[in-house]
């Protein structure tokens, strides 16, 4: 089934149907009045609304192995005019989407794969030479879960340069995503364009389709930059794999954990 097995059936019965609005799916979730009369009005209007958004956010994860069906145009753009109502600062809106599929897909994964296996660009890593050690750690702990789904020994570099090289061709999935900015805005910016592509994660997911935010694509600027065609000032801020997820793979399974909120919340001013 294509529908979000991860939603239990009574909660998805009780998601509002989609109605025509001003921005797209904003208007949606309001099946009566405006967009911010709902959220006034939410609780009473549609009391399992909370378990239904916390359903869908526990329910995505990273998905590295996908079926080949294609994801329909029209649904591609309900995601999209749903992201679009993420907050900017001072609404700039920062972000640029650039959305493939078939052979525009191909060509570009091709086009990666090649640089990737021929060492056509530096290496790249998104982090600093010196991870905090808490960071590490964790960064660390994903490695293992990765590669024991994958049957990769960690010290078989070349076994996990093959695997790596699966990003670039979006791990089978259907539509591949290549996000960019202006290079000449500030890291205040790129903030805005995290909650813009959290967004259409979660837009995804509700409507039943995985995704993998890849910043490895950050690597291939210039072969990106050739092949869409992009401006001088348009710098890759990540690419995404979109599809159906192939509920059978175990790289699908990996079960990331997350800190307890002990371990990063500072509370002030609460009553004991």
């Amino acid at each position: 089934s294509r529908r979000c097995r991860t939603t239990p059936r009574r909660l998805r019965r009780s998601v509002p149907k989609p109605k025509p609005g001003r921005r797209g799916s904003i208007r949606a979730v309001g099946a009566a009045g405006s967009g911010r009369e709902f959220i006034e009005r939410g609780a009473a209007m549609h009391p399992e609304a909370a378990a239904i958004f916390d359903t869908v956010l526990g329910a995505r994860t990273a998905t590295r192995a996908f079926r080949p069906e294609p994801v329909p145009r029209q649904q591609l753009r309900q995601i999209l005019e749903t992201a679009r109502a993420a907050p900017s600062n001072f609404n700039s809106q920062p972000w640029r989407v650039y959305v493939l599929a078939g052979k525009a897909r191909q060509a570009l994964g091709d086009a990666l794969l090649q640089a990737h296996v021929g060492h056509a660009v530096p290496a790249f890593s998104p982090f600093p030479q010196a991870l905090p050690p808490d960071c590490e750690s964790r960064v660390n702990d994903f490695g293992n879960r990765l590669y024991t789904a994958v049957g990769v020994d960690r010290k078989d570099m070349a076994a996990r340069a093959r695997q790596s090289g699966r990003n670039f061709t979006f791990f089978g999935a259907p539509v591949g995503l290549i996000f960019t900015i202006d290079s000449t805005l500030t890291k205040h910016s790129w903030l805005d364009y995290g909650l813009f592509i959290q967004t259409l994660m979660l837009a995804a997911q509700v409507r039943g389709l995985a995704t993998c935010p890849q910043v490895s694509f950050v690597r291939f600027q210039s072969i990106i930059a050739e092949q869409l065609g992009l401006g001088p000032q348009e710098a890759v801020t990540c690419g995404m794999s979109l599809g159906y997820a192939d509920e059978q793979a175990p790289v699908n399974r990996l079960n990331m954990p997350r800190q307890p909120l002990e371990d990063f919340t500072h509370w002030l001013g609460f009553d004991d």
